[in-house]
């Protein structure tokens, strides 16, 4: 019997047999309970032919598929010679290979493999996996997309290596045409990048610029805003900020020529431009985080913060949220390298109308409340815990 080419394969036969090895991955995954098989529903259209021809055509496929031990035909017990009434998988690698395909469940240990080290640096690719084999995409991608994962921690080993050499702002096609020849790969890795720099496949997808500039990528570079009557030390002398605010670049701030009342890091632009203007003429300094800030910022907030004296309110205000306290435990780190006791503003549930909370999934919790006990934040926490529910700062 002469093995059926693939690529001039009866089209109705590999229509049939592509729909077993979809229901094979689906069974292999667990989202099947059936075993992989072809009944009436599967081979209607099979049954509907008309020329002698093509029934020959697609049962010489079949007949192959069972000598190569792919599969099992099923003819009507009182006639051997009649239509084929049930075709059921025997082996899923050998119906993958007729049709030149690679089974799922290979294709995810391929993943796994390609994955390797990473792992141990990038927790949350094992939930990556997780969701694979349940046959569930991650921001688009499959296993066939691997590859591409493993260049996103590529990106992100360079960028954190840059900063520690005190390269805290580069041109994100600049860097992405150094480590793969290629100007624009980078911005193509931005899904993966977001839920490796996240740790988590549940998060919403952030902003592609948000994104980059966590790592210190830019497409264009952007300035810090800052708002209050605060004087601000930069090479050419102290200057008061501009009213309701002033955007400057973050490597340009050396420190403080006056001492604020309180320092408050707000998350979000729409709240930071309400604040702004309340506090514009107070003494208060109001900082624009733009979410997750950059190493640029995040060392001009430091070089700040080390220029307070003792007793001096250092406040974030974020999304009840994920994002919200991985943010805020982030921004502890940096407040506590500058000597400074980061504290919450209007961040605990407590804070919020109950009209603008949303119950929040179990796992959620469980990470806001990990990323509030990280910030010092333990009474915190426990509310999180207690109360279930997520609220954006706007509003």
């Amino acid at each position: 019997m002469s093995i059926p080419n693939q690529a001039s394969m009866d089209p109705l036969a590999r229509k049939a047999l592509e729909r077993l090895l979809k229901s094979a991955d689906k069974h292999e995954a667990g989202v099947a309970i059936r075993l992989p098989a072809l009944t009436a529903s599967g081979l209607a259209d099979y049954h509907a032919l008309r020329s002698l021809k093509a029934k020959e055509d697609f049962e010489s496929v079949m007949a192959y598929g069972q000598a190569e031990g792919a599969i099992k035909v099923q003819r009507p017990r009182h006639d051997p010679l009649g239509l084929i009434e049930r075709i059921e998988l025997v082996d899923v690698a050998k119906v993958a290979l007729l049709l030149g395909e690679v089974p799922h469940s290979t294709r995810v240990q391929s993943a796994r493999q390609l994955f390797g080290a990473r792992l141990e640096a990038h927790p949350v690719l094992l939930d990556v996996l997780a969701r694979w084999e349940k046959l569930k995409r991650v921001r688009g991608t499959g296993p066939d997309e691997a590859a591409d994962w493993v260049m996103a921690c590529e990106v992100i080993d360079y960028c954190r290596a840059q900063v520690e050499l005190g390269n805290t702002e580069i041109p994100v096609r600049d860097a992405s045409a150094r480590l793969f020849k290629d100007s624009k790969r980078i911005e193509s890795l931005v899904a993966s990048l977001d839920v490796l720099l996240s740790g988590s496949t549940e998060d919403q997808a952030r902003p592609d610029p948000e994104v980059l500039q966590e790592l210190g990528l830019y497409r264009e570079e952007q300035p810090v805003r800052m708002a209050g009557y605060v004087l601000v030390r930069r090479e050419r002398g102290e200057f008061p900020l501009d009213r309701p605010y002033g955007a400057l670049p973050p490597s340009t701030v050396l420190g403080l020529g006056s001492i604020p009342s309180k320092v408050l890091t707000i998350e979000n632009q729409t709240t930071f431009h309400v604040t702004a203007r309340q506090l514009c003429d107070s003494d208060a300094l109001c900082i624009f985080t733009g979410g997750m800030p950059s190493p640029a910022w995040r060392a001009m907030y430091i070089r700040l913060l080390m220029g307070l004296p003792a007793g001096i309110p250092v406040h974030h205000w974020g999304d009840i949220d994920e994002g919200g306290f991985r943010i805020a435990a982030f921004l502890s780190r940096c407040a506590a390298e500058a000597g400074q006791v980061l504290q919450p503003w209007k961040m605990r549930p407590s804070d919020i109308p109950k009209s603008q909370q949303r119950p929040a999934a179990p796992s959620v919790v469980e990470r806001m409340a990990k990323y509030a006990s990280e910030a010092g934040w333990h009474d915190l926490a426990l509310e999180l815990a207690s109360t279930k529910t997520v609220a954006e700062q706007e509003g």
